[in-house]
């Protein structure tokens, strides 16, 4: 497993690449704000608030709930870090978003430099491919090109999209998308690769209800998980990954001796929606 949750105790996991080279262009223009969207619970929100903090940036979030709604603890995190929070509602936000982003980085009028959802887009997808730039964490492998498996969490498909730009044509890369219904997912992630040809799989199966959905098949696994390795996972991406490769290795899905590196991609704040004591490391 690849512990990008160790990286950075706010800027966590996934994120951290996802946002380098977006905060990047962002300065290099001059940007006045930065500006981004998510739900009541994103981690990308969280992320951004403390980068553009960082680099004193001064930054917006437009947030798909309405205004009056309890502050969630992900939100109020947000906005201890200097986010302005702006309630679009949840009815049409993506088209409202579509409308405000309109395909470019930087408004020429206002200097906001907008970064969709998820930071979803090219640099995004840039970003997450320095995922395995870097010396592997198991000492047992040179690097992460001896892996035959790459697995991850989909959930904008930013993430998957730089990590199959980075692969090798010998790896196999399979995502778990944590939407239901997610179809339209293999499209989006292809409009980031650089080789739009190249193979990669979508297993839709283990979504466990949608997104932020769960079930308790999945957190008696996320609790054993814990027990058996001490290594936390949360509801929305990583619980459903590792839940996945487990039924996939009870089903002899990857090939007999193959090397499968899993992707923990941070994102424990998800968690934060359950009740004290559903968790037991929470």
């Amino acid at each position: 497993m690849l512990r990008l949750d160790q990286i950075h105790p706010i800027v966590s996991g996934n994120k951290w690449y996802k946002l380098r080279y977006y905060i990047q262009d962002a300065i290099e223009l001059h940007a006045t704000y930065i500006a981004s969207f998510g739900g009541p619970y994103s981690n990308h929100l969280v992320a951004l608030a403390f980068a553009a903090k960082q680099n004193n940036i001064p930054c917006i979030g437009y947030v798909r709930s309405s205004e009056g709604e309890p502050i969630t603890p992900t939100l109020q995190e947000a906005i201890n870090y200097g986010m302005e929070l702006v309630f679009v509602g949840r009815d049409r936000f993506k088209e409202k978003k579509d409308g405000m982003v309109k395909g470019l980085h930087l408004s020429t009028s206002t200097k906001i430099y907008y970064i969709d959802e998820g930071g979803y887009g090219p640099l995004g997808a840039k970003g997450a491919a320095t995922i395995l730039s870097g010396p592997a964490q198991d000492t047992t492998v040179n690097s992460y090109s001896e892996y035959d498996y790459i697995v991850c969490a989909v959930g904008t498909g930013t993430m998957i999209a730089g990590i199959i730009n980075a692969s090798n044509s010998n790896q196999k890369v399979i995502g778990i998308p944590v939407l239901k219904n997610a179809e339209s997912i293999a499209d989006e992630i292809k409009t980031l690769l650089l080789n739009p040809s190249k193979d990669f799989a979508l297993l839709h199966e283990f979504h466990q209800g949608g997104y932020a959905k769960t079930t308790p098949a999945q957190i008696e696994f996320m609790n054993t998980f814990w027990e058996q390795e001490k290594i936390p996972t949360d509801i929305v991406y990583t619980g459903k990954v590792m839940f996945a490769v487990d039924q996939l290795v009870q089903a002899n899905y990857f090939k007999p001796g193959s090397k499968i590196l899993v992707i923990h991609s941070g994102g424990l704040q998800g968690n934060r929606s359950m009740k004290p004591g559903v968790l037991q490391f929470d």
